[in-house]
């Protein structure tokens, strides 16, 4: 018998650990290949983790609260196969000479709480009890005990985890909030020393960052300062897109029972333009230039605690309208509900995120590294235009709406972004009105 080890596999960009939420199964359960054996979360996502081999699971290394690393074995299942280890991204590696590990890599975790560093040590140490059938991790209750949450508090915190879980976001906004404290003009420099300058009128209050929110900042910051970003506009005339969804919404909501939204619309017309213009579906590698085969579409997507994520659609170029329409449904439903797995926002290679929703006419979005453009789709409002015609030229009113581009000038020159942006419009003016879905 092969003893198979299970990796914490990599949970997405910039995720380096996650906490174990729950094990599904116990030592000694028999398991099947892609089995779910664990529930795990991070600061973007709740998975569950399957098993990479069918057999015994014959010992777990890591408690459920527990934080583990990527890349750390976390389980080891007794398999009929021959022993592999597969690598934190999945691949099989050659395998292992050690057959069993003999102890856990480590017995205590510390979570960061408000700025300060506290052990987690799985025992029998009085904690929170659930008043009722809501489950919470032992992480959760680690956390509520070192800061005297009882668990009437933790009842009445609003989850943003799987079916409404408090997770550690949640509970760390929660505290954040319950402690921040109004600070005066009046508090002397004694009490503050090497303090940030504020101002020296009126109160304020201090806000510290969620996790979630360090990681956007980082990788904001670290996109303005790798890439030198150049921003391209265009108006327009997406009449008969407009029209066309007027006229088949009703029919399509009662047909496939969702609603068409003008997403896959865009996603669509970008894919055939990321067709023609092969060099914008690029990343950079030092002075190397990596040209993706696939075209990988993400949609910048508002989370209920107000961040952002990225879900991905795969092989975008590869859909019809209908299959977009439904890949951009239940990922935005799935974004909504934290139900996104760590594949829905890996391996995109272009990003478009929607500012015309929150009614701007325009946006200079920072590109979502390693990719080297971003486009924003404006809102969509009725203007006077001039139409030509055989017939001559004339005033009328057209559903009109800008789309900008932002892009890495170290390989997108003004010509080919430009020229890309321009050629997305073009797919746009052109929608057919006729067309069937």
């Amino acid at each position: 018998m092969a003893i198979v080890e299970m990796i914490m596999p990599k949970m997405g960009e910039s995720v380096a650990e996650a906490t174990v939420l729950k094990w599904l199964k116990n030592v000694g359960d028999k398991i099947e290949a892609d089995e779910s054996i664990l529930e795990i979360a991070t600061d973007k996502v709740d998975s569950d983790i399957p098993s990479p081999s069918s057999g015994i699971l014959t010992k777990r290394l890591f408690e459920e609260g527990q934080v583990v690393q990527v890349g750390s074995v976390i389980a080891l299942i007794e398999s009929d196969a021959k022993a592999v280890t597969p690598s934190s991204n999945g691949t099989p590696v050659a395998p292992s000479t050690k057959q069993v590990v003999t102890e856990t890599p480590f017995t205590e975790t510390k979570v960061e709480i408000l700025g300060r560093v506290v052990p987690f040590i799985p025992s029998s140490t009085p904690i929170p009890t659930n008043s009722g059938n809501r489950f919470y991790s032992p992480l959760i209750k680690n956390i509520a005990k070192q800061e005297n949450v009882s668990i009437e508090e933790l009842d009445r915190i609003q989850g943003s985890g799987n079916e409404g879980r408090v997770t550690k976001n949640d509970l760390l906004n929660y505290l954040s909030n319950k402690t921040k404290q109004p600070v005066t003009s009046t508090a002397s420099v004694a009490e503050k020393p090497a303090a940030a300058a504020v101002s020296v009128s009126g109160e304020y209050e201090i806000i510290e960052m969620d996790r979630m929110r360090k990681l956007i900042a980082e990788h904001m910051v670290m996109s303005k300062r790798v890439s030198p970003h150049v921003t391209s506009y265009v108006e327009v005339d997406v009449t008969n897109m407009v029209v066309w969804r007027e006229k088949n919404k009703a029919a399509f909501e009662k047909r496939e029972n969702e609603k068409i939204t003008y997403t896959p619309i865009f996603i669509e017309a970008i894919a055939r333009a990321l067709k023609d213009f092969p060099m914008v579906n690029v990343s950079v590698d030092g002075t190397k230039i990596i040209v993706k085969k696939d075209i990988n579409i993400g949609m910048a997507t508002a989370l209920p605690t107000g961040n952002l994520i990225v879900p991905v659609i795969k092989k975008t170029d590869t859909l019809n309208l209908l299959g977009l329409t439904k890949a951009v449904n239940s990922l935005a439903s799935k974004a909504r509900n934290n139900k996104l797995s760590p594949d829905d926002i890996q391996g995109g290679t272009f990003t478009v995120t929607n500012v015309g929703t929150f009614g701007n006419a325009m946006g200079t979005p920072i590109i979502n590294q390693p990719q080297v453009a971003i486009m924003a789709t404006g809102a969509i409002k009725k203007k006077p235009a001039v139409i030509e015609t055989s017939q001559g030229d004339f005033i009328g009113i057209r559903q009109m709406m800008f789309l900008s581009l932002s892009y890495d000038h170290r390989v997108v020159d003004g010509a080919l972004g430009g020229s890309f942006l321009r050629r997305v419009a073009d797919y746009l003016e052109a929608f057919d009105i006729k067309r069937t879905i």
